[in-house]
């Protein structure tokens, strides 16, 4: 048999077994951060101000064309979850680029 077959089986017998109260599982509790900050357009421009970014670095960054960075900063467009985590991160300091000469 293969050995995609044999973890299923095995995953499926550990399964039994714990609902049958034969076996006990390892639970783990964990921290699931809250959403992420809400940036205003006005907000934006001042993150990439503050990190002394273009708008051509900020792209590159945050990994978005100039075109997002320049209409999330006139209020055009509004920033998705994902991308407020990332301009959170980067307000918050917790991410700096290496800059080399």
């Amino acid at each position: 048999m293969s050995k995609l077959f044999e973890d299923l089986k095995e995953g499926l017998e550990e399964i039994v077994a714990y609902e049958k109260g034969k076996k006990k599982l390892r639970t783990r509790k964990i921290k699931v951060p809250k959403p992420p900050s809400q940036y205003t357009a006005k907000d934006i421009k001042k993150i990439r101000n503050k990190a002394h970014y273009s708008q051509s670095i900020f792209a590159d960054v945050l990994n978005v064309s100039i075109k997002t960075v320049q209409a999330w900063e006139s209020g055009y467009r509004v920033p998705s979850h994902v991308a407020m985590r990332l301009l959170e991160i980067v307000d918050k300091g917790y991410y700096r680029p290496q800059i080399s000469s």
